[in-house]
């Protein structure tokens, strides 16, 4: 028992940039369930990892910039696959793309701002606790009235193809895999958003990314996870490009802990994934956000000699 108790004891790493101690295998867990997530639901799953990582001691601002790191990998290994099935929209992926790269741009300048203010901590929680609440909300409610829906149509959900302000707008393109005929705008101003909070949260804004393209872009779901993925990966690579040399917030040893984990655990959730009705997969990524932005919002409101100490080295 006692060599038991030793050998948790020696996988004790110490991250070099976030000047911690965590366990090793504890990180590779974290990383392949997060990996599971992305395959399954076409997120990056920064918004369930790097609140993970507050969790268990990382400062924020360095979950945030190696988080980013991470979500390359496991989104890269979730492509593949989808890449595989033909299920990716390479031309709307690059519409985002323009979009996505210009919006993490603004974002770590921001980020960078609000690091010299001493406020950024404080910041990328709130960030996160008001959009998980808000995206994790519309996504419940809106899979419940899926699920009613398609009972009451005897499993047949309803297609439904908004014909709204979208299709009014200039500067159309077709996108033949998705079965659309749009204008780009909306796609770059989604894709602008997605890469500011990319860039401030560190994530790969899959969580906002996924609802978008279904709701205001009208693109069927299953081609929605692979190009979700394809967009992620270069907003985050270019995301954490620009930490490492403006902030040197990217801890080496910890990103590649998270890698290892991550890109194992996205192929297994692209299986699973494939396997469920995505009515059901959208009420279960609803519920773990929601309960991830509970956490967060808890651990604010539980935490007030923090807040104020934060508070006092911003006003100093």
């Amino acid at each position: 028992m006692a060599g038991h108790a030793g050998l948790t004891k020696n996988m004790q790493i110490y991250l070099p940039i976030a000047e911690v101690s965590v366990n090793a295998f504890l990180l590779l867990g974290l990383g392949g369930m997060v990996g599971i997530l992305s395959g399954m639901f076409g997120v990056g799953g920064g918004f369930l990892m790097t609140p993970l990582l507050f969790f268990i001691g990382i400062p924020p601002a360095v979950a945030v910039a190696t988080e980013a790191n991470q979500i390359v990998a496991s989104s890269f290994s979730g492509v593949l696959a989808h890449f595989r099935r033909r299920t990716v929209d390479f031309r709307m992926g690059t519409i985002l793309l323009i979009g996505g790269l210009s919006g993490a741009a603004l974002g770590v300048v921001l980020f960078n701002y609000l690091k010299s203010l001493g406020q950024v901590d404080l910041l990328v929680k709130l960030c996160y606790v008001v959009f998980l609440g808000i995206i994790g909300g519309l996504m419940f409610i809106e899979s419940l009235n899926a699920i009613r829906k398609s009972r009451k149509a005897g499993g047949a959900v309803p297609k439904r193809r908004q014909r709204g302000w979208i299709h009014a707008m200039p500067f159309k393109m077709r996108f033949r895999t998705s079965g659309l005929y749009i204008s780009v705008i909306p796609p770059i101003v989604v894709g602008l958003l997605v890469g500011v909070l990319s860039a401030i949260m560190g994530v790969g804004g899959g969580f906002i990314m996924v609802p978008a393209m279904i709701y205001l872009l009208g693109m069927p779901t299953k081609v929605v996870v692979g190009t979700s993925l394809f967009q992620i990966i270069f907003v985050t690579a270019f995301t954490t490009m620009l930490h490492a040399t403006t902030n040197y917030t990217v801890d080496v040893v910890l990103a590649v802990l998270l890698l290892v984990g991550g890109v194992i655990g996205a192929q297994i959730g692209t299986v699973i994934g494939a396997r469920m009705k995505a009515e059901q997969l959208r009420i279960l990524l609803a519920g773990l956000v929601l309960a991830v932005c509970a956490k967060l919002a808890l651990d604010l409101l539980l935490m007030p000699s923090e807040l104020y100490s934060l508070g006092a080295s911003g006003g100093h």
